[in-house]
């Protein structure tokens, strides 16, 4: 497993990241409350997996990027320029959501202007079109990387293996994560992956393939800021393995206590990344109490505004339903 340095870190980038992981859960707690109390119908979560999607972000350039997230990924879209409002809209399904206007189900992130791809539900089906981005980077000359995440199940898609070995067999600038979290909804990884890892699948596709503590956002970071570097100078694709764990069940409509013990649950989140980070930049005093408390209490400030203007925005109209999806007619009659 790749290690941490925290060398060309700086102290300012850190607390940054921590900002940004805290900023995920606390509107991913929220979101569920929201979900208990009947007000929002769904929730997918990303507990447990903030370090990855933001130590990823931060080490892509987010101003020519592109993304193509899975539906776990509050902390990569809120890396690329996602703001809490644009997601608790999404949640209320309200017609100022920036993914789809309110009529597609939350963790289908896409807003052209932070170039996040738009998803669609079947899984892995965002990794062909990663690799197209990618395609189309290299045949326009352009010094991007596009990125790619998803879960350790979606691995055994035919949509991986297509998507890898096409970016393999033409060196593209394409950077997939996959997020391995134990569990594909109730799969654990040793019913789903006959290899020790996912990412020593890489070799069949003629790329770098690199297993990391998904924990840690630095050691996530510097993998990332590799692979990249390795893209955009025309070194071709890497896969990466974010080894991590998810807290929460597969979604608000699953029992995980149906195919987990919950003392397993207890004894990951002894690792868990918020508090692991913290502890972290304490050491380094980069943060200490009186900071945590300061940025506890501005992100909820921040949470608590974003969940009001969303509940109180509009619905979509009834008349918007099929708006982007046919083509209007002419008025004319031709």
């Amino acid at each position: 497993m790749a290690q941490t340095s925290w060398e060309n870190v700086s102290n300012e980038m850190a607390l940054e990241m921590f900002e940004m992981m805290l900023l995920a859960r606390k509107i991913d707690e929220r979101m569920w409350l929201l979900n208990r109390s009947g007000k929002i119908p769904f929730v997918v979560s990303c507990q447990g997996q903030e370090a990855a999607q933001v130590g990823a972000a931060f080490a892509l350039n987010r101003s020519t990027d592109y993304v193509a997230p899975y539906y776990r990924d509050l902390g990569l879209v809120l890396g690329f320029g996602m703001t809490a409002k644009d997601l608790m809209l999404s949640a209320f399904a309200k017609a100022e959501d920036p993914n789809s206007g309110g009529r597609q189900m939350p963790g289908h992130f896409g807003q052209k202007k932070n170039r996040i791809l738009t998803g669609s539900s079947p899984v892995t089906t965002q990794l062909p079109h990663a690799v197209g981005v990618a395609l189309a980077a290299k045949m326009d000359k352009k010094d991007i990387a596009s990125f790619v995440t998803l879960g350790e199940g979606s691995s055994n898609q035919g949509d991986f293996h297509e998507g890898l070995n096409f970016a393999g067999i033409h060196n593209l600038p394409v950077i997939t994560m996959v997020e391995n979290n134990k569990y594909a909804i109730s799969v654990p990884y040793d019913r789903q992956v006959a290899s020790e890892t996912v990412s020593e699948r890489a070799s069949s596709y003629g790329m770098p393939g690199v297993t990391v503590d998904g924990n840690d956002p630095i050691a996530v970071y510097l993998a990332v800021q590799e692979a990249r570097e390795r893209a955009v100078q025309g070194e071709g694709p890497t896969l990466i393995e974010a080894v991590t764990y998810r807290f929460t069940a597969h979604s608000s409509d699953d029992d995980d206590r149906a195919y987990r013990e919950q003392e397993e649950v207890k004894e990951a989140k002894k690792k868990d990344s918020i508090i692991t980070f913290a502890e972290k930049l304490k050491e380094k005093n980069i943060m200490d109490d009186t900071k945590e408390k300061e940025i506890h209490d501005n992100i909820n400030k921040l949470v608590n505004e974003a969940t009001e203007y969303a509940e109180e925005a509009p619905y979509a109209a009834p008349e918007d339903s099929l708006k982007y999806v046919y083509e209007e007619l002419d008025k004319g009659g031709e």
